[in-house]
């Protein structure tokens, strides 16, 4: 099988999971299974730009002679050095401040218990309104995240259904 065949379309496919999982990810509206994929997704976006600037090394290296295109690449390097640099970006720390991150970390590390006592309902009134919604198998006695097992949509189900009062 030819270097051609292939390579463009596995940059394109691994783009598309990077690109989607990616915005999902941004948005906290991830799974285990995706992070996981979006990581090795990113590395086989990786072996594909490899082999496609191979294939098209002769009209890549002309864009280092257009001072848009080199300037660009270059933002691109600067971006990618600070990221090696703790403390850069006051606020973007892993968790720095009350952001929504240490919130849902917070939350995920209480019991279904706590949970009801934050919310006011009373444990069996919670987990009738998991069973309504459909949250089977949920322990009063377990964390959030044990209950959720790894799974970032299902952890803020259950949150959703103990703390978002019904209107």
């Amino acid at each position: 099988m030819k270097l051609r065949s292939w390579a463009t379309p596995l940059v394109i496919g691994s783009f598309l999971i990077m690109a989607v999982t990616g915005v999902l990810m941004f948005f906290h509206l991830d799974t285990a299974t995706m992070k996981t994929i979006h990581e090795w997704a990113g590395l086989v976006m990786v072996a594909g730009a490899i082999a496609h600037v191979i294939l098209n090394w002769r009209a890549f290296s002309l864009y280092f002679k257009r001072p848009l295109a080199a300037g660009i690449m270059a933002l691109g390097a600067v971006v990618l050095a600070v990221t090696f640099v703790p403390n850069v970006i006051p606020g973007v720390v892993e968790g720095a401040g009350l952001g929504p991150k240490v919130v849902m970390d917070s939350m995920g590390n209480a019991r279904i218990e706590t949970l009801s006592e934050l919310s006011g309902k009373p444990v069996d009134q919670l987990m009738s309104e998991f069973e309504a919604a459909g949250l089977t198998g949920i322990d009063p006695a377990k964390t959030v995240k044990a209950n959720a097992g790894g799974d970032g949509g299902k952890l803020r189900e259950i949150l959703a259904v103990a703390l978002v009062p019904k209107s």
